[in-house]
């Protein structure tokens, strides 16, 4: 076998039927879906020392980073692309990074810096992926994820708890369904007693996701091979998947500069001439050649399995995705003339809101006008609550006359303006009651234009925080006018008038009035004065509600709709349609992922 040949033995001649699928998974990886959907991957477990990164590079043909303790201390995405058209070219991605080279010697620098940059410098560990893809004429066709080794020990610099971190980081994946384990197991330990075995055990039980790999065979002692052969063989720990056992390059091999492409012919005579295992070779279940073959097939199979399931759901995650984005507002035109147009609509429909509700054409939340009915009612309740108070003050102002009114007029004589006063003091005591009425009203109006404002600029925090303010500074200047025009209302009343046709049409019928003598006009008095207060009653009891009514309600819908239209004279439409932070994040969100579901579903359609 030539010097240059031995890598050449990983291709398969399915390669073209391999490939497709591979792609379609790292693609779709590479677009983010996985963050939708699980995807069929093969990951890497192994504990410490257990040959994972010789394996790797076997696989890969190139030299990865080694050293004591930790050395993968990222999820490293190794992605191989067969590619009889080019030599050698890799490009290494991470955080939003990617550097593209064509010299194998550097994968070792481009990892540690990757790691270094991740998770930083020293032996912590990070959850994020570095993606590392190769393509080359002499490696096969896989996708796996290599994870950090399982170590039991802390070491100088490392937390005490980082066993714990990374098997907390290696069951995230394992435990994913659709991924393969591949768990590296040194020949020379008792493979019961592995880490990472029991890892997979308990993920995967019936071991119909699992195979193992053993490492290091050239380490077993001697009268040990009977029994690495039963385990190759599924008789200890039965796995459906089965075993391969490979031969990479050790310590010393590599301290020689022993080539990848001269350890793969070494491994190969190895078996051959292995008095107990060289059996395997024909079983298939020997080498990394083989290894290689059984990888690629086993994750096609494994891709084309979950494609009806993965299909299904990405085309229902992009069902929901949408119907999520029609429940937002699509939010504002990035041309400046659009835009323009955009906050001229939304400013129009906020108004339309606002004068639909002072006229009562719509419902917020509850029915204004029924709730200012309501008070307008209780007000009504006060007025003639007040009438039993008033009719007994002009009563005992009429029966002690004589005692403490009468001035130097003749007896059955009366002064006019004594009872003009009780009127006049009377009536004003409803001023306190008239001014709460307009307070509740305010509050209610208030409200619901504030609930308008939410509603309708509830994605531009700008506009709400603006037209919330005018509707306040609206509202207290309308209240200011309002509480002038009831104190004039009151002021006017201090006169004590109505036409006298008016109050003829409220004296009462002879016989109505109290009973006494005919030449004491006197008692014809509460009648009177009964008579006339039912005229104030009637007046303030419409007087007031129209007042608050037209200045409260729609005069301020009036202004608000006036000053908001103001905005459209500004020139910083960008300023005025900022948006919501949370509100752009969650769309930008969604419409990534929507993204992300079309063009996975793209992909697997054209497969």
């Amino acid at each position: 076998m030539s010097h240059d040949d031995g890598p050449r033995m990983f291709q398969d001649q399915l390669a073209e039927k391999v490939r497709p699928f591979i792609d379609l998974v790292d693609d779709m990886r590479s677009i983010g879906i996985d963050k939708e959907l699980p995807l069929p991957t093969i990951v890497v477990v192994g504990d410490q020392s257990s040959g994972k990164s010789s394996v790797l590079e076997t696989l890969s043909g190139v030299a990865l980073p080694r050293g004591t303790g930790i050395v993968t201390r990222c999820p490293l995405l190794l992605q191989l692309c067969n590619d009889r058209t080019v030599k050698w070219e890799a490009v290494i991605s991470y955080g939003g990074k990617f550097n593209e080279f064509d010299d194998p010697s550097e994968v070792v620098r481009y990892v540690e810096q990757a790691q270094n940059a991740l998770a930083g410098k020293g032996v912590g560990i990070c959850e994020d992926l570095i993606t590392l893809k190769i393509t080359s004429s002499t490696v096969c066709d896989l996708s796996l994820i290599d994870l950090p080794g399982i170590t039991r020990v802390a070491v100088k610099g490392q937390p005490d708890d980082i066993g714990a971190q990374i098997k907390n980081l290696i069951s995230k994946f394992i435990k994913n369904k659709r991924t393969i384990i591949l768990v590296v197991v040194p020949c020379n330990v008792d493979i019961a007693t592995t880490e990472a075995l029991k890892m997979a055990q308990e993920v995967d039980p019936e071991g119909t996701r699992t195979l193992a790999i053993l490492t290091k065979p050239d380490l077993i002692d001697p009268g040990a091979e009977k029994n690495v052969l039963e385990i190759v063989h599924n008789k200890v720990i039965i796995l459906n998947m089965g075993y391969v056992i490979v031969k990479c390059r050790g310590q010393k091999q590599i301290d020689e500069n022993m080539s990848i492409t001269h350890a793969i012919e070494e491994e190969l005579e190895f078996f051959r001439n292995h008095e107990h295992f060289r059996s395997l070779l024909h079983e298939e279940k020997a080498t990394t050649k083989c290894l290689a073959n059984k990888l690629s097939n086993a994750l096609v199979k494994h891709i084309k399995k979950s494609l009806p399931k993965m299909s299904k759901k990405i085309k229902e995650q992009l069902g929901e995705v949408k119907h999520l984005l029609s429940q937002i507002e699509s939010g504002p035109p990035l041309e400046p003339a659009e835009k323009r147009k955009y906050l001229i609509q939304v400013i129009t429909d906020f108004n339309d809101q606002i004068t639909q509700l002072s006229k009562g054409d719509i419902i917020v939340e509850e029915n204004l006008f029924e709730l200012m009915r309501k008070e307008f009612t209780e007000w009504m309740e006060c007025l003639k609550n007040a009438k039993s108070h008033y009719h007994e003050v002009v009563q005992q102002v009429v029966d002690e006359y004589d005692q403490k009114h009468r001035g130097s007029e003749l007896p059955g004589f009366t002064n006019y303006r004594v009872f003009q006063h009780v009127v006049q003091k009377l009536v004003a005591e409803l001023k306190n009651p008239a001014m709460m009425t307009l307070q509740k009203i305010r509050d209610m109006v208030q409200k619901q234009f504030n609930h308008l404002s939410r509603e309708s600029f509830k994605n531009y925090p700008y506009l709400h925080q603006v037209s919330k303010k005018k509707i306040e500074t609206i509202q207290e200047n309308q209240s200011t006018i309002v509480k002038e025009r009831i104190v004039e209302q009151f002021q006017m009343e201090m006169q004590v008038y109505t036409q006298d046709e008016i109050f003829n049409k409220h004296i009462p019928k002879e016989g109505e009035t109290a009973a006494g003598s005919d030449k004491d006009t006197r008692s014809k008095y509460p009648g009177l004065l009964k008579a006339y207060y039912e005229i104030v009653v009637q007046r303030l009891a419409d007087q007031v509600p129209m007042l608050i009514r037209y200045f409260i309600l729609k005069q301020s819908a009036k202004i608000v709709c006036s000053e908001m239209l103001d905005l459209l004279h500004r020139d910083d439409t960008d300023n005025i349609l900022q948006e919501d932070s949370e509100i752009g994040q969650y769309r930008a969100k969604l419409l990534a992922q929507a993204d992300r579901l079309i063009l996975a579903n793209d992909k697997i359609s054209s497969l």
